[in-house]
């Protein structure tokens, strides 16, 4: 009988806890679609889980070995409602799993991928996709303001840069000197956020999407002009974010991004018409996952990285 090969949390630690394993491809239940992996996105929040920290941590602490990857993109295995066996599909997998060759996924998180566009970049888009078009619009992010993005070359700023440009925004974006061309690419006033602060770069913004959180997320609320509106995603450090803003007159909310295929649709969308551009950084194999951690958990990666599934 054929095998699902997987990499697995088998313990909280360091990326070296991550082992491959072998169970049965699983049986879809009702509601749900078997899919046969393509390739699986590789998140922060994956290593962060990984490491025992977290929402995520306290979810699966009970059940491990537990199997990452809330993004992944492949093709369906066999008809189940309203998809049928071949249709190329991706979608944000909130119960994990997409780090392994087969996976059950709800019906109702999973989007068809337009005929030109790549697995790996529809991969690449239900969770930091995903992730930049909500906050932008828990922000309430309207034309002509002027947002401010920090880690603008990472999975999702590089795609909030873009949405919010498509909405008509100023944006800055923070990165490093090595990503300034990158970001400036993209439509983004880059600023470097090594070379000073970036109160001193950058003032009076209507909204600030933090993606960093932290002494970072906290140090960007001088940028923000009262009455500002502020969107801050680690969700580790939401609450401290949330009261160094309070007697600043600044308003934040925390977010947690969640499955929409209509969103998802959109996104595929752009990306087919060419009006929204994914950086992939690197592919590893899924024997190589180890890697792939180790690099996400720097916090230096462009835009995404990706774990492709053997055949």
């Amino acid at each position: 009988m054929p095998q699902n090969l997987q990499l697995a949390i088998t313990a909280f630690g360091g990326p070296e806890t991550l082992q491959l394993q072998h169970t049965d491809i699983p049986d879809p239940q009702d509601g749900q679609v078997l899919i046969k992996v393509a390739f699986a996105g590789v998140n922060p929040v994956d290593a962060k889980t990984r490491a025992g920290l977290g929402w995520g941590a306290e979810k699966i602490k009970d059940i491990l070995p537990w199997v990452p990857g809330f993004d992944a993109a492949g093709v369906v295995v066999k008809d189940s409602g309203t998809f049928k066996a071949g249709d190329r599909v991706a979608g944000r997998i909130v119960e994990g799993g997409g780090y392994g060759q087969y996976l059950c996924a709800s019906a109702d998180a999973l989007s068809r991928i337009p005929d030109d566009v790549s697995f790996e970049a529809a991969a690449s888009l239900p969770v930091a996709g995903l992730t930049a078009w909500q906050a932008l619009e828990l922000a309430a992010l309207q034309a002509g303001e002027k947002v401010l993005i920090l880690a603008g070359a990472g999975g999702v700023g590089h795609i909030a840069i873009q949405l919010a440009k498509a909405q008509g925004a100023s944006v800055y974006a923070s990165c490093s000197a090595a990503n300034i061309g990158f970001v400036s690419g993209l439509g983004a006033t880059a600023l470097d956020y090594a070379a000073s602060a970036l109160e001193t770069q950058v003032t009076d913004v209507d909204v600030l999407i933090d993606l960093v959180g932290g002494d970072v997320g906290e140090a960007a609320l001088k940028s923000v002009a009262k009455n500002g509106r502020v969107v801050t995603v680690p969700t580790i450090t939401a609450d401290r974010i949330i009261d160094a803003a309070k007697p600043m007159g600044i308003d934040v909310k925390g977010m947690l991004v969640v499955p929409n295929p209509e969103q998802m649709d959109a996104l595929l969308t752009m990306v087919n018409d060419g009006k929204v551009r994914v950086e992939i950084a690197k592919t590893y194999s899924l024997e190589d996952g180890v890697q792939a951690h180790i690099d996400i958990q720097t916090g230096r990666t462009r835009g995404k990285l990706l774990l492709e599934m053997p055949e």
